[in-house]
């Protein structure tokens, strides 16, 4: 795709500042959901700052040419709560939260270790685009239920379908407003516009949500409240770092417990290797370079692994590479490092600025909603796009195709002991097993159009 600003490019510094706070934005309500959803109060402010960190960690390791953002991953909630049902206490649960991103970091640096010796030609062996294409579109795919029941976010769905109801109504005005200014300003909009889409879609959204709210308020019509003003009396001024009551619980770590952490975290880390594959695959065909080949899979994969660990040293949570910031790229055609870095910072700063963090939190569901319909839409296009010249007429090609698809969207979950296999892991794996059982050859002229 055509890039406004390239991996090297440096925007002016008012431009610096909005396309940051931009790639915020889009990282924001999956980064502070994680330690929301595993409770054991954990601070929503210190995983953003671990977030940042570990971004910064990254761009390091990767010398600043991978436009990518690392926030707090999903994939390791199942760990993080057996981290602290093993634990004696609360405390030793903080320790276990360090100690299991350790180990998932350790996967990550043995990994770009073999890659560094035996180079990356065998991933493109295993995961040639007729693999690795469905894949990424299924990364996007298996979000689309995550963006509809935000933008829906207060009908009733406990029958399976959702009901709608006058409070799902106004979330929904608010969804779509959200979505079409989005739309709006990324097609029409001026140059600076097209490159700020979420920030004013969110605007325009939140806008709406306020005015909904504060006549709600005037009238006591509980079903226009959609924003939670609410918020701003419970601040947390400073975070709770991990590492401050991981230190209260260390003595009461043991040796079984070090083992149960390690079983709960250590195959997940492949797991997510698979996924971190996908996305700089994904990336890469944004951005027009391989980033598996400059700055090489084993910077990716050093930086990934050791940002996890300084994530989880700070905020608990393990990092991972964000499809919300590569879809951000996608959509504005801002690549530029600077940007990301940028944004890592902002990230930092804004854990320790209480009003700042609140007001963002303060963002309605539906409204976040009506961005993520575009960007998840976009990470699932680009997958696609990457199919175009894979021969779909060769059998061979279609089944795996066909098995990727249909095993991603279809959710396909398997619980393996204490190891969930996600439907994005076993759609990857089913789909290199039947490509090298068909015979496919990677990159075979006679597969390509």
């Amino acid at each position: 795709m055509k890039l406004i600003y390239n991996v090297e490019d440096k925007p002016k510094i008012g431009q610096l500042i909005v396309f940051a706070f931009q790639q915020l934005l889009a990282i924001l309500a999956a980064t502070i959901a994680v330690p929301a959803i595993v409770g054991n109060d954990m601070s929503q402010s210190a995983a953003l700052l671990g977030a940042g960190v570990g971004t910064i960690v990254y761009q390091l390791f990767t010398r600043f040419r991978s436009p990518v953002f690392l926030g707090s991953s999903f994939a390791f909630i199942g760990s993080m709560l057996a981290a602290f049902a093993g634990a004696v206490s609360i405390e030793a649960g903080y320790a276990g939260l360090i100690i299991g991103a350790a180990f998932a970091g350790l996967v990550y640096i043995i990994i770009a270790i073999f890659v560094k010796i035996f180079g990356v030609g065998w991933v493109d062996k295993l995961m040639p685009p007729v693999v690795i294409g469905p894949t990424v579109a299924i990364i996007g795919l298996s979000l689309a239920g995550n963006a509809v029941a935000d933008t829906l976010k207060y009908a009733d769905s406990s029958s399976g379908n959702y009901a709608m109801n006058p409070h799902a109504w106004v979330g929904f005005i608010c969804a779509l407003v959200t979505l079409f200014v989005v739309m709006i300003c990324s097609v029409y909009g001026s140059k600076m516009i097209k490159l700020i889409p979420f920030i004013m879609g969110i605007l325009g959204g939140y806008i709406v949500a306020v005015i909904f709210t504060l006549i709600g308020m005037a009238t006591k019509n509980e079903s226009l409240l959609i924003v939670d003003f609410s918020l701003f009396s419970n601040m947390q001024w400073i975070p709770d770092f991990t590492f401050l009551t991981a230190a209260k619980g260390l003595k009461a770590i043991d040796g079984k417990y070090i083992v149960t952490v390690a079983v709960a975290y250590v195959p997940v880390a492949f797991v997510v290797f698979a996924e971190h594959i996908a996305d700089h695959k994904n990336l890469s065909t944004i951005i027009g370079r391989d980033l598996i080949v400059d700055p090489g899979m084993h910077n990716t994969l050093m930086g990934d692994g050791v940002g996890s660990i300084v994530g989880a040293f700070f905020g608990g949570c393990p990092n991972t590479t964000y499809g919300e910031s590569v879809g951000c790229v996608a959509i504005t055609g801002n690549a530029s490092v600077i940007t990301i870095t940028a944004a890592a910072i902002m990230s930092i700063a804004a854990s320790f600025f209480a009003p700042f963090v609140t007001l963002l939190a303060t963002i309605p569901s539906c409204v976040m909603g009506g961005v993520c319909i575009t960007l998840y839409g976009f990470i699932a296009v680009s997958g696609l796009k990457m199919i175009q010249k894979v021969d779909l007429g060769e059998n061979r090609n279609l089944f795996t195709v066909s098995v990727i698809l249909i095993c991603g969207i279809g959710g396909m979950t398997l619980n393996i002991g204490a190891v969930t296999l996600t439907e994005i892991a076993c759609a990857l794996i089913l789909g290199i097993i039947v490509n090298i059982v068909l015979g496919r050859k990677a990159g075979a002229e006679a597969d390509i159009k």
